[in-house]
């Protein structure tokens, strides 16, 4: 099959394009498969808002549920089930795409209960337990970047299990996150796991950053705060990656790279447009970078197919622009520490609500596949 030449550009240029969606169908029908040939995909990532979506919607899931519940599964292991059954089918269809990167993509993410991103330890628990349950070498387990979820990376990545770090808003709490990473990684070598095996990504959201500080300048009303509208995303993400750059060329790194580490990824996340007034391909295509993913939800994929562009100039060298962005709009009265906070509570009450969502829902099927 051929590939699409926008999104084909767009991973010549460094970018392991990520699918930011999955259910029973996708894979069944061997659509999932059909993006790795047409769409340049290497990658899924999946969150509690997806899973409650492919499992309140059609009867794909019914069959299942009907012989979990003969056998008496409660809603928590039913979800357990569903889930990892439908993240190991999609690392098996990516299992050619991981050989073939040596492991870099290839990967499916599957994160931890959303009710658990205030515990540590119970973050660290689950997390071992999808990686058994799921049993696949390209899984990345996807934990939370709260301040409890920051020593559960490093514990996880001690164990020797891949991670992808989720809800990251801030370059200050991505510092944290690199920290972790490092840090797991040191005791991962020192307890004698193949640090070749280890990788991560840092899931950094770009356009929740827009939607919560374009509010606060639109309520401030002045010609500046509109002028800088929509800018705030970008400029965040660039100062993440340069921040990266630092990060991942300094001596700590390079003492692990002689066992075999692997730098962390940044992956750009929520990269759907929420404003209309924006380019619906804005977060990808001003983006571009090497060693970068970006997750895109299945209509931002479809955008950039069509009219994307590839904008190689968009990242790089741009540390200081952007935080001069950061700067004026800081200087206009908007509070980022703040912006930052109030991103990462929603986020987390948004999987949060979408989890339990799921489990009143899964509760119902069970209860009418009893009887």
């Amino acid at each position: 099959m051929t590939q699409n030449e926008k999104l084909a550009e767009l991973s010549a240029a460094g970018v392991s394009v990520w699918l930011d969606d999955l259910s029973r169908d996708l894979i069944s029908s061997g659509d999932l498969a059909a993006l790795i040939d047409t769409k340049s995909v290497t990658g899924v990532t999946t969150n509690p808002s997806i899973f409650q979506a492919a499992l309140s919607k059609g009867t794909s899931y019914d069959a299942q549920v009907s012989e979990l519940a003969a056998r008496g599964a409660d809603v928590d292991a039913t979800i357990r089930t569903v889930t990892t059954d439908d993240v190991r089918n999609a690392c098996d269809v990516l299992a050619g795409v991981y050989e073939a990167t040596d492991g870099v993509d290839g990967r499916v993410s599957i994160e931890v209960d959303p009710r658990l991103a205030h515990d540590t330890d119970a973050t660290v628990a689950q997390a071992i337990e999808l990686w058994k349950i799921v049993d696949r070498p390209n899984l990345l387990i996807k934990i939370p970047a709260t301040v409890a979820g920051l020593p559960a990376i490093s514990k996880v990545i001690a164990e020797g299990i891949s991670v992808n770090v989720t809800l990251i808003f801030s370059v200050e709490r991505y510092l944290g996150v690199m920290d972790a990473y490092l840090a797991g990684l040191e005791a991962a070598a020192t307890a004698g796991h193949d640090l070749s095996k280890i990788h991560s990504v840092a899931s950094f959201f770009v356009s929740r950053v827009d939607t919560e500080v374009d509010k606060r300048l639109a309520a401030i009303g002045s010609p500046e705060a509109t002028e800088l509208q929509g800018k705030a995303a970008l400029a965040n993400a660039r100062l993440a990656y340069a921040a990266y750059e630092d990060v991942f060329s300094g001596d700590r790194f390079d003492a692990l790279v002689a066992k075999g580490g692997r730098s962390q990824r940044p992956l750009w996340a929520s990269t759907g447009v929420k404003n209309p007034d924006y380019p619906d391909t804005l977060y990808v295509s001003e983006l571009v970078a090497p060693n970068t993913v970006n997750t895109m939800p299945g209509k931002t994929m479809d955008a950039f197919a069509d009219h994307g562009w590839v904008n190689t100039s968009s990242i790089i060298g741009l540390g200081g622009a952007s935080q001069e962005v950061f700067d004026k709009i800081a200087a206009l009265g908007v509070d980022f520490t703040d912006v930052f906070e109030v991103l990462e509570s929603e986020g987390v009450s948004k999987f949060e609500d979408a989890w339990n969502e799921l489990l009143t829902a899964t509760a119902e099927q069970l209860t009418a596949a009893k009887g």
